[in-house]
C-alpha cells in the first residue's frame, strides 16, 4: 500500500506538469509562430516480487513478477507543424511556409531563431534598421542586421519569395538591392531551446543552424510578405488533452484515497 501511494503520486506530479504544458499552449493560441508543446512520459524503475515464477509441479513460468513504481516526465516537445498564414498587408510582416527561421541577433552576442515574422522598420543613425518588436535586429545570410537607405519610403520596399529586398527605381521596376534575408535548418529542431518572445537557441541537441542559401531547392522556405505564421495550437486538442489530463489526475488522487483507507483499516485490525 506504501507502494500505492508514492506511484499514485508520481502520476500526480506527472500530470499536473502535463496541466501546465496545456495551459501554456492555450494561452499562446493567438501567439503568432508558436510551437505547441507536448509532455512526454516514461515508467519509472519496475520492482521484481518474484524472478522466477514456477506451477505447482515445479514447472518454470514464461512471466517474472514485476511491479511499476509510477511514472515521470521525460521530455516537453515543440511540434513544428505548419501554422496557418494570416494575410496582414504590413510591409514588413514575413511567414515562412516550410522548416526555416529567422535569424535574430540577441544581447550578448547570441543568435536566436524564431517563426514569429512581425517585423518593423526603425530609424536609426544608419537609415532604417529591420527589428523585431523587442527591438530585436533582424539578420541577412551574412550575419548581419539588415539596415536600409534614410531615404528609402518603407511602404515601397519588398520582399521575394527567396528574401530578397527590393526597391523600385525610377521606371518602377523592383529591383534588389543586394541584402536577402536569412533563414535556418536545424537536422532535430525538436532540440531547439525555448526562450521569450518565441525564440529558439541552438544546442547541441538541434545541431548547428544550416543556411537556407547552401540547400538544395527541395528543402527551401517561402517567404511571404504582407502575411503572419499564426499559432499552430488547436484549442480544440488542448481542450480535450485538457480533460484527459484532469481525469488521470482525479484517477490518481483516487488510489491515494483507497490507499489511505486500506491503511486506516489494517492499523484498526486487532
Amino acid at each position: 500500500m506504501i507502494r500505492s501511494l508514492w506511484t499514485a503520486a508520481s502520476g500526480m506530479k506527472a500530470q499536473q506538469t502535463n496541466v501546465d504544458t496545456i495551459s501554456n499552449n492555450l494561452a499562446n493560441v493567438n501567439t503568432t509562430g508558436y510551437k505547441k508543446e507536448t509532455a512526454e512520459f516514461k515508467s519509472l524503475l519496475y520492482q521484481n516480487l518474484q524472478t522466477k515464477s514456477t506451477t505447482a509441479d515445479g514447472s518454470p513460468k514464461p512471466i517474472a513478477a514485476q511491479v511499476g513504481l509510477g511514472v515521470r516526465n521525460s521530455a516537453i516537445l515543440s511540434r513544428f507543424d505548419q501554422g496557418s498564414l494570416t494575410h496582414t498587408e504590413n510591409t514588413f510582416d514575413l511567414a515562412v511556409e516550410g522548416d526555416g527561421f529567422f535569424e535574430i541577433a540577441l544581447p550578448g552576442g547570441q543568435t536566436g531563431y524564431t517563426r514569429n515574422g512581425a517585423f518593423t522598420a526603425a530609424l536609426t543613425g544608419n537609415g532604417y534598421s529591420i527589428t523585431t518588436t523587442e527591438g530585436y535586429a533582424l539578420l541577412d545570410t551574412n550575419g548581419n542586421p539588415i539596415n536600409l537607405p534614410q531615404n528609402y519610403i518603407m511602404t515601397n520596399v519588398t520582399i521575394d519569395s527567396a528574401g530578397q529586398i527590393c526597391y523600385p527605381d525610377e521606371n518602377n521596376n523592383n529591383i534588389p538591392i543586394g541584402v536577402t534575408i536569412s533563414l535556418a535548418q536545424f537536422t532535430n529542431p525538436a532540440g531547439l531551446e525555448k526562450s521569450s518572445g518565441s525564440t529558439f537557441l541552438a544546442t547541441e541537441s538541434s545541431g548547428e543552424p544550416i543556411q537556407e542559401t547552401t540547400l538544395g531547392m527541395e528543402r527551401k522556405s517561402v517567404m511571404k510578405q504582407g502575411y503572419l505564421e499564426a499559432s499552430n495550437v488547436q484549442a480544440v486538442d488542448e481542450m480535450v488533452n485538457l480533460i484527459v489530463a484532469q481525469r488521470a489526475y482525479e484517477l490518481n488522487s483516487k488510489i491515494i484515497n483507497a490507499s489511505d483507507e486500506m491503511m486506516q483499516q489494517a492499523n484498526n485490525l486487532r
